[in-house]
């Protein structure tokens, strides 16, 4: 069984989502039978490789909200990814473009380094203030999670997996993606949003299980309009 997950590097939900399909897939019976895939999607694929500005203040500015309205959306997403074991450091966010993040993330796969460079993509990003776009800080985690500095520096030098990254994008718009994280299994059962484990793992059973729909909606996600 096959589990596409869409999500963005950039996305908050998506790290809480992965926490939570990591504990539904812990307890899923058939979990040594399931394969679990990255796909790719961008929040803001015209973002530039570094936004300026403070994170509360863009958060302000983009969705209407006064900024204590921001800070505290700020604080309930810190306390939600606390709650999972995670650290959300909004403070130290630098926010650009996660193209060649996505990118990275597909030469992993390769080696069969595809979640562990995803885990690492998320923490950089959200706990500990590292800037997605820059190469050096790119090429830096992937060393860490064991890619060859050489294969990395290379990739980002060219195009390689460019046409894969927008055909997955490509691929969660024929889906009707239009917000992240959405998992779908075999391509046929899915749903989106940072769901809690036991929804998630009847979602697995169902799939499993059955071949009638089993659609999971309205869980928090991230979209072009805000988390």
């Amino acid at each position: 069984m096959e589990v596409e997950i869409w999500s963005d590097i950039a996305c908050p939900w998506c790290y809480v989502g992965k926490r939570r399909f990591e504990a539904a897939l812990a307890q899923f019976e058939h979990r040594d039978e399931v394969t679990v895939t990255w796909r790719s999607f961008e929040l803001d694929p015209e973002a530039p490789p570094e936004q300026a500005g403070e994170w509360t203040e863009r958060l302000a500015g983009k969705y209407g909200m006064t900024r204590e309205q921001a800070e505290a959306s700020q604080r309930h997403m810190t306390e939600v990814a606390a709650a999972e074991g995670l650290e959300f450091r909004f403070d130290r966010a630098r926010a650009g473009n996660t193209f060649d993040g996505h990118r990275l993330v597909h030469l992993a796969a390769e080696q069969g380094l595809q979640d562990a460079m995803k885990e690492r993509l998320l923490r950089a990003y959200l706990s500990e203030g590292e800037l997605i776009a820059d190469a050096d800080t790119l090429v830096r985690l992937g060393v860490e999670v064991g890619l060859p500095e050489l294969a990395v520096r290379d990739l980002l030098a060219g195009d390689r997996f460019a046409d894969a990254v927008r055909d997955e994008e490509l691929s969660a718009q024929r889906h009707g993606i239009a917000a992240v994280p959405t998992f779908l299994v075999d391509r046929r059962l899915g749903g989106s949003g940072a769901h809690p484990p036991e929804a998630l793992l009847h979602l697995l059973r169902q799939a499993w299980e059955s071949r009638s729909p089993a659609i999971v909606t309205g869980g928090d996600t991230c979209g072009p309009d805000g988390c």
